[in-house]
């Protein structure tokens, strides 16, 4: 990984963007379908000083057309 210098810092240049209604045309559509799920079981049953310990997973999708 190289350092950024002062001097490379000061060559950035930066533009604003347009305005949202300048990006956005009719046929223009952005839909994204997110489907998140979790899930956990722990079980401590007919025990005396124990303990039930549980991992949990989970699982997030997100399909964007």
């Amino acid at each position: 990984m190289t350092k950024l210098t002062l001097a490379d810092l000061a060559a950035e240049t930066a533009e604003m963007l347009p305005d949202r209604d300048t990006l956005w045309t009719f046929n223009s559509f952005n839909i994204a379908a997110v489907a998140a799920a979790n899930s956990s079981v722990a079980a401590n049953v007919a025990t005396i000083c124990s303990s039930a310990n549980s991992l949990a997973a989970q699982a997030v999708v997100v399909h964007q057309s």
